[in-house]
């Protein structure tokens, strides 16, 4: 007669590198889901800011990036916000990416020197907004160094999400834009 573990003692023996495979895909943000509560940082560390306090005063939205000064993101989806004719009337704007705060003010002073859109450029250095959004992705390692945010554009009402425009490839511009949001 041979020895036998109970099941659950074999599942706890398991090393965590053996887990099974997983075909259900992330159920990243979604309409009605509220926002999660984090510190983020606006122009330096010592400024933050707290989105879903932010949206208790007003609505919105949230235009993720997956890193300040990279081509797309500064020469064509930030750029379809700025000059975006609906832009005045969306409410407030911020754009997130997993950059320190320092770079994200400089790339808000080339991108809007004047200051005049309105657009707020808030850093989550570490991704855990991005992580609880459950947009993140580690694909541009190699390029970008780490973990990054997908791009995509929530529309915020109320401190809940009442939309989420998603990239499905998590750099594109298929549906983020705000040709596709603003409109």
């Amino acid at each position: 007669m041979a020895f036998r573990l109970p099941l659950r003692r074999i599942a706890l023996a398991r090393p965590a590198a053996a887990r099974g495979f997983h075909s259900t895909p992330r159920a990243f943000v979604k309409a009605g889901d509220e926002l999660p509560s984090f510190e983020l940082f606006e122009n330096s560390a010592a400024s933050k800011v707290n989105l879903a306090e932010e949206f208790q005063k007003g609505n919105g939205y949230i235009v993720g990036v997956p890193g300040a000064f990279t081509g797309t993101c500064s020469t064509k989806h930030i750029p379809s916000y700025i000059n975006h004719p609906n832009l005045k009337s969306s409410g407030q704007v911020f754009v997130v990416a997993v950059n320190d705060p320092f770079v994200m003010k400089a790339w808000q002073d080339q991108l809007d020197p004047a200051g005049e859109t309105g657009i707020r450029f808030v850093a989550d250095p570490t991704a855990e907004f991005t992580k609880a959004l459950e947009l993140d992705f580690d694909d541009a390692a190699p390029v970008l160094g780490g973990t990054r945010s997908k791009r995509y554009a929530l529309k915020i009402e109320n401190g809940k999400v009442t939309a989420a425009y998603v990239e499905p490839d998590s750099t594109g511009t298929a549906v983020s834009m705000a040709e596709q949001v603003l409109n």
